[in-house]
């Protein structure tokens, strides 16, 4: 199948509110693009607001009647997450779809988020984690389904409950799998007590494969001040055709993930090429460090008090 005929239809999201974080870039951009031209009405929290602007006029102008909403939003933050959580509590509309999708990847040296976590722990695993608990009352309102989009760097490696945040020893791609191992348990979990308990939410996780995103670009916010060495050759290689996905196919499988009718929280929604890094989305097995039931159970315990939620399902 060529990349160009890889692509999948979504329903009539008319009357459906989603919220989608990291929708000002990459992936989530084309994330954003598919959900409104689906009918949806979307909410796109942005740490910075003029990229979050210009990415409501570029919808705005393929999808005239395309109805967006832009708020603040700085995932390194938890008063932020709790202040965008505050707001749409305000507002009381049900929110019917959650995207996970913002992340942050190794910085070479360790930073901290506001609140003294390791940046990538604290952004791509506690803060959802927290969005999640601030907006919990919307969620069940909704019987919201919550996409949580983890990476192939959740392939190996395992926690270290006694240093999450990394203070003992840092190595940023160890850091970075062990932040989106942390999400996928957590959103395992989430999916289980909700079966049990009757919550009426779904919780089920994603992952884009690997393709030419910024993720790996130059980024001197974070101490990297020119594109890594991976992100030129993942360009290179998705520009020719090459085992990789591209911007527009890294963003299926959270789109299918987010609309099929059967949702599953024991397989990954992925690319369904060689090595799962490209190709048409789909399923495939758990990630060895996703499967273990119990370490779920942990990442569950561990993180709702990190993230100021611990009442949150109280």
């Amino acid at each position: 199948m060529a990349r160009s005929d890889i692509d999948i239809t979504l329903p009539d999201l008319t009357g459906r509110r989603v919220v989608l974080t990291g929708g000002s870039d990459g992936m989530g951009v084309v994330m954003a693009e598919r959900l409104v031209d689906a009918g949806a009405e979307l909410v796109l929290p942005v740490r910075n607001r003029a990229k979050g602007e210009g990415v409501v006029a570029r919808l705005r102008e393929k999808t005239p009647s395309a109805r967006v909403a832009v708020h603040d939003l700085d995932l390194s933050s938890l008063a932020s997450v709790s202040a965008f959580g505050e707001a749409l509590r305000a507002e009381g509309a049900p929110v019917h779809l959650l995207v996970n999708n913002a992340g942050v990847m190794t910085p070479p040296s360790r930073q901290v988020t506001a609140d003294g976590h390791e940046l990538q722990f604290g952004t791509n695993h506690l803060a959802h984690v927290a969005l999640v608990g601030h907006l919990w009352p919307l969620l069940r309102a909704g019987n919201a389904r919550i996409v949580s989009q983890v990476s192939v760097a959740a392939r190996t490696g395992r926690l270290s409950f006694d240093d999450l945040d990394s203070e003992r020893s840092y190595d940023g791609a160890r850091a970075y799998g062990r932040s989106k191992i942390a999400l996928g348990l957590f959103a395992r979990a989430l999916d289980e007590r909700s079966r049990r308990e009757g919550w009426g939410v779904r919780s089920v996780v994603s992952h884009p494969g690997v393709a030419p995103t910024n993720l790996l670009a130059a980024r001197p916010e974070l101490g990297r001040d020119e594109d890594t060495v991976g992100v030129r050759v993942v360009r290179w290689l998705s520009a020719r055709g090459l085992l990789l996905g591209t911007v527009e196919t890294a963003a299926l499988p959270a789109l299918a993930a987010a609309t099929t009718a059967s949702p599953r929280s024991d397989v990954l929604y992925g690319p369904t090429g060689l090595g799962n890094l490209g190709g048409a989305p789909g399923t495939h097995p758990l990630y060895r460090p996703l499967r273990d039931l119990a370490e779920t159970d942990r990442v569950w315990d561990a993180s709702l008090p990190l993230a100021g939620v611990a009442d949150a399902w109280t």
